[in-house]
C-alpha cells in the first residue's frame, strides 16, 4: 500500500519528519546544529508558521507544526530543506554531489488532546531514546531546552502557548513510554496516517479521504 495523500490543512497540528539521504549524519558539531536552527527560525518568520516543538538529531529532525491556514506546510518545508541543502553543500564544498535528504518529508495529523502530549514527549525525548543524553534537558538542539534556556527571541519564535500542555509534562519526559504508543506513532510516521483516538481518526479519514493502517495500541500519556 502506498502512502496516502498528505493533508496540509490549517487549524490542525502536524508532526513532520525528514531524514538525511542514507541516514548519513548531517549535524556533526554545534555550528551545524546552529545553522539549521537558524534556518528553521528564519522559515517560521518568513511563512508565519506556528512551531510548537522540534528536535534535531544527527541524521534527521522532527517538527510539530500548527499552521493557521491551508497549504502552508509544503512551501515551509520545501524552503527549509532547499535552503539547508544549498548551504550545506556550499559549506562542505560538495555542490553537485547528490541529494542531502532521502526524499520528501513525512507528516501526519495529531489530535489535540492527550495524544498531542504523547507526541510532544515522543519528539522531545528522541535524544534520550537514542542514548545521546541521560537527561533531555542536556540536549541543546530541541524545543525542550529552548523553552527553558533559549534566548528571548528563540522563545518568542516557539508557539508554545498555541496548544494546551499537561501540568505534569516534565514527569512525562522522564517516565517510561508505553511501548504500544511508540508503535502507534511510528505507524503514523510510516503511513502518514492521523494519530489520535479512534473516533477522531475515523472523522479525519472520512473528512479528508485518507487511509489508515491499524494496530493494537495502549493509552497515551495522560496529564494531571
Amino acid at each position: 500500500m502506498g502512502r496516502p495523500p498528505r493533508t496540509d490543512i490549517g487549524g490542525y497540528v502536524y508532526h513532520v519528519l525528514n531524514r538525511a539521504n542514507a541516514r548519513t549524519a548531517i549535524f556533526t558539531n554545534d555550528n551545524e546544529y546552529l545553522e539549521f536552527e537558524a534556518i528553521i527560525f528564519e522559515a517560521v518568520e518568513k511563512y508565519k508558521m506556528r512551531l510548537v516543538s522540534y528536535c534535531l538529531m544527527p541524521n534527521h529532525f522532527h517538527l510539530v507544526l500548527y499552521p493557521e491556514i491551508d497549504g502552508k506546510i509544503a512551501p515551509f518545508m520545501q524552503w527549509i530543506t532547499l535552503t539547508h541543502t544549498q548551504r550545506w553543500h556550499a559549506r562542505t564544498k560538495t555542490i553537485g554531489y547528490g541529494h542531502l535528504y532521502q526524499g520528501r518529508y513525512k507528516s501526519f495529523m495529531v489530535e489535540t488532546d492527550f495524544h498531542l502530549w504523547t507526541l510532544l514527549a515522543y519528539v522531545e525525548r528522541n535524544p534520550l531514546r537514542a542514548k545521546l543524553v541521560t537527561d533531555p534537558m542536556n540536549w541543546k538542539w530541541s524545543s525542550y531546552f529552548k523553552r527553558a534556556m533559549g534566548t528571548t527571541e528563540q522563545k518568542k519564535l516557539l508557539a508554545t502557548t498555541s496548544v494546551t500542555w499537561p501540568t505534569n509534562y516534565n514527569q512525562l519526559m522522564v517516565q517510561p513510554e508505553p511501548e504500544l504508543e511508540l508503535l502507534a506513532i511510528r505507524n503514523s510516521i510510516k503511513r502518514g496516517t492521523p494519530y489520535g483516538g479512534e473516533s477522531w481518526i475515523g472523522e479525519m479519514l472520512q473528512k479528508f479521504d485518507l487511509e489508515v493502517t491499524t494496530n493494537k495500541r495502549g493509552r497515551p500519556f495522560k496529564g494531571t
